[in-house]
């Protein structure tokens, strides 16, 4: 890959990690999309809560919000929208009378069921070119870079 020569600020950003992180989240995303999106008529923001709610329903919407890494107004959108497709139910949470629990319908689940050996089939082909070493080189250094990523956070 031909790089720019570097700016004024010593930088190049196609050379700087995160910017190429977001490159890549970004493109993998949108090659995922094609299939929830274009097929199934679901947002990126309805196909993370419905995955996430998936493996763990009912749910409360502090759950969801920190499994999808959505901030609250994008996940409230997006079960608005699910629950217009009837997907979702939301109730009054009875541990919480100002939170809700959120529980995945029949359709929801039958839905999931239909997408995901269609992301998974797309996630086979992606890491297919990746050498097995390779590919267990990058899940450590995921894990790794999410670790430290966090700590920063912590931080501040």
């Amino acid at each position: 890959m031909t790089r720019p020569p570097p700016s004024d600020a010593g930088m190049e950003l196609d050379g700087f990690f995160p910017y190429r992180l977001a490159l890549l989240a970004d493109a993998v995303s949108r090659s995922m999309a094609q299939i929830y999106a274009e097929r199934f008529d679901l947002s990126r923001d309805e196909w993370r809560v419905l995955a996430a709610l998936a493996g763990t329903s009912p749910a409360r919407t502090a759950m969801v919000i920190e499994r999808t890494t959505l901030d609250k107004v994008s996940v409230s959108r997006a079960l608005a929208r699910m629950e217009s497709k009837g997907l979702v139910t939301r109730d009054t949470d009875p541990q919480d009378s100002r939170g809700r629990l959120i529980r995945l319908l029949p359709a929801g689940r039958a839905l999931f069921r239909k997408i995901v050996p269609m992301v998974r089939s797309r996630e086979a082909f992606l890491l297919e070119g990746l050498e097995p070493a390779e590919r267990a080189a990058l899940d450590a250094a995921i894990d790794k870079l999410l670790q430290r990523s966090r700590q920063l956070a912590r931080q501040g």
